[in-house]
């Protein structure tokens, strides 16, 4: 009794979370900001229905399960690197480096520096 009600607090949760996920998706105004809403959404709503799902397998055959352990593992961490990439895609693809704020002086973002003059100051010191 407890288990269904936490299995369907969970799912109900996940539930939420997918549709908070698509309705950001759909109505936040730049890809930037529109790229949190699927990330976040499909960290949270798919880690709460695969919790559900490894309280849901216990209580009902008695025998714990590793692959929805797993899987939330492989989702956070594959989740998180996947929209740093599509982040710099983008701003490689839509942005010029003077249409970001700039780093502290003397620095520059990591993802517009040149690799040449990052190894040829690392070879001077």
């Amino acid at each position: 009794m407890v288990a269904d009600i936490v299995v369907s607090a969970l799912l109900v949760a996940g539930g939420f979370f997918g549709l908070v996920g698509s309705w950001g998706l759909v109505r936040l105004p730049d890809p930037m900001t529109r790229l949190h809403a699927p990330t976040k959404s499909a960290t949270l709503g798919v880690g709460a229905v695969l919790v559900a799902s490894m309280v849901w397998f216990p209580a009902q055959t008695g025998r714990f399960t590793w692959h929805e352990l797993l899987i939330t593992l492989f989702l956070l961490l594959t989740a998180p690197v996947t929209g740093y990439f599509i982040a710099k895609a983008h701003m490689h693809l839509g942005w010029h480096r003077d249409a970001i704020p700039r780093p502290a002086p003397g620095r520059d973002w990591a993802t517009f520096a040149d690799p040449d003059q990052d190894g040829a100051a690392e070879n001077e010191g």
